[in-house]
């Protein structure tokens, strides 16, 4: 059975979003320099001191709670705070319950309450679900937090800038015919590129300025352990695929000894500086995209857009090409419409997205892109369309009115994605390292290496935490369990082997396979192997493969 889908990891969408992963924040990078307990500070203690009240989800078979965290740890008693969304499936062996099971689904901006309730408990093992309650939480800023991230402007002033828009666009014919590039060669190009990165910028600290600073993953991790203390558990068993992997890293760092086990998948490595964080993941998805073509006839059959490998990879490039030219064309119902068709960051972001899951993707985005090659890029640009989510509502404690942020929009994943990875991993200042990192990432991987770059733009003008990329410090952590995939378009296999080498007893467990992580996509051996460390915690051999 495949698991529902997951959250796109960071580095996933290109384009306007920041593509980078990292744990950051203002903790200090060794174990030698870690404080005291913090459950044992008086002014962490009304936080540690909290019992989840649990009550029926809207979803039958989930409960849900909320929890309530400080939003600066450095000042924790000044009232203000995130209060989380919590929701649990229950053990479904209860005489045998071993305790909670806490997973983290990716991102970063993806809501784990939310996650859980539209059924991800099934992506787990049956023997992990009889021994453990599976639990999530929507991280601090993410989905049903408040307060939560939003860049955008509330509804009357978006509607008051799209018409402002309109008549600019009226009286410029070059406003509205300007294609972005893939790779900005020319000062003009470039200058448009760090102008609209700046802009994006800007609409985040306009619209959520008061928490920007605080929704980093090592806080993130720090919220994890009070929900621990909250579940009443002395120890924390964890899941986390993706980039949640990196929030497991920054828990498994800051609070060693108060891991039970731990599971990473899809693996993120902390020492990477942006740059290489770039290069790795946009080579993972060139990769990707070639097994598309390799293997297309494999897994989509019929449906493939090309009669050989090489027919595929030429019609790819053609649409980038064309792209780049002038947008592809699409219906009026479309969400591209708007836009006047799909651009080319717009394509560069539906083909790779299409790389997670090839059994599930990989018919539909041929379709897709035969009948973009014939004119109508519709389905392409539908291709990651999902339902829009309930309003997540308010919390009932009144913020004070200068923290106060707009509603945000039902799904704020993209504005919670280039916060958190632009906060966690320092990114420099002037312009010159980024036009100077175009011809390496042009070199490792083509158009998707470019556009990452200029993606990363947006962190530029973004505040920073205090981490820097670092090899592991938990020293004093159980042994932890990295699975790593050979095909990973999103989170390269050779960071989930870098990754399990940091760790103290570190294991790796090797999928060899196509796809985004490896636990819950119904391969029986990956499943037994990581549901007996979970349940029984017994350690994988060196090597070991499925």
């Amino acid at each position: 059975m495949n698991r529902p889908a997951l959250a796109t990891t960071a580095l996933a969408l290109l384009g306007a979003l920041s593509l980078t992963a990292c744990t950051g924040g203002p903790v200090p990078a060794t174990g030698k320099a870690r404080a005291a307990d913090p459950a044992s500070r008086p002014d962490l203690k009304p936080f540690y001191g909290q019992r989840l009240q649990w009550a029926d989800c809207a979803t039958d078979g989930y409960e849900c709670a909320r929890l309530t965290v400080p939003r600066d740890y450095a000042r924790p008693g000044n009232g203000r705070t995130f209060v989380l969304p919590v929701a649990r499936a229950a053990a479904t062996g209860p005489a045998r319950r071993v305790g909670s099971l806490v997973y983290n689904p990716g991102g970063p901006g993806a809501g784990g309450a939310s996650s859980l309730e539209e059924g991800m408990d099934e992506a787990f093992g049956a023997a992990v679900r009889a021994r453990f309650d599976i639990v999530s939480f929507d991280p601090r800023g993410v989905g049903g937090s408040v307060p939560a991230l939003t860049c955008e402007p509330a509804e009357a002033e978006a509607e008051a800038e799209a018409e402002a828009e309109a008549e600019a666009e009226e009286t410029s014919e070059e406003a509205s015919d300007a294609v972005a590039p893939l790779y900005p060669r020319t000062e003009a190009d470039r200058s448009a590129a760090a102008s609209g990165a700046r802009t994006a910028a800007e609409d985040c600290e306009e619209h959520s300025g008061p928490i920007l600073r605080h929704v980093g993953t090592e806080d993130a991790a720090r919220d994890l352990d009070v929900l621990r203390a909250a579940l009443g558990e002395r120890r924390l068993t964890y899941l986390g695929w993706s980039y949640g992997t990196s929030l497991g890293t920054s828990y498994a760092e800051q609070f060693p000894r108060r891991v039970r086990a731990m599971v990473l998948d899809g693996a993120i490595d902390p020492s990477l500086d942006w740059s290489q964080r770039v290069i790795s993941q946009s080579a993972g998805f060139r990769r990707s995209v070639d097994d598309y073509a390799e293997q297309c006839a494999e897994i989509a059959g019929d449906s493939c857009p090309g009669a050989n490998p090489q027919e595929i990879r030429a019609l790819i490039e053609r649409l980038y090409q064309r792209a780049e030219r002038e947008p592809l064309p699409v219906a009026e119902d479309s969400a591209y419409a708007e836009y006047g068709g799909m651009d080319a960051t717009a394509v560069l972001d539906a083909v790779p997205m299409a790389m997670y899951t090839p059994e599930d993707q990989w018919e539909p985005l041929s379709e897709a892109l035969r009948e973009a090659d014939q004119g109508d890029a519709t389905k392409l640009g539908a291709l990651d369309d999902e339902e829009e989510t309930e309003d997540p509502g308010t919390a009932e404690e009144e913020q004070e009115e200068e923290d106060e942020t707009p509603e945000p929009p039902a799904d704020n994943s993209g504005a919670a994605l280039t916060a958190v990875n632009c906060l966690d991993v320092p990114h420099p200042r002037s312009l010159r390292p980024y036009w100077a990192a175009l011809a390496p990432a042009d070199h490792a991987a083509g158009v998707y290496g470019t556009a990452g770059v200029t993606a990363e733009l947006t962190c530029r003008d973004w505040p920073s935490g205090g981490r820097r990329p670092h090899r592991v410090d938990a020293d004093g952590v159980p042994p932890v369990l990295v699975v790593g995939t050979t095909g990973d378009p999103a989170t390269p296999y050779e960071e989930s082997v870098s990754l399990a080498e940091q760790f103290p007893e570190g294991m790796l467990l090797t999928y060899e396979g196509l796809g985004h992580t490896a636990y819950g996509r119904g391969d029986a051996c990956v499943t037994a192997k990581v549901d007996a460390y979970l349940v029984k915690r017994e350690r994988v051999r060196p090597g070991a493969t499925c």
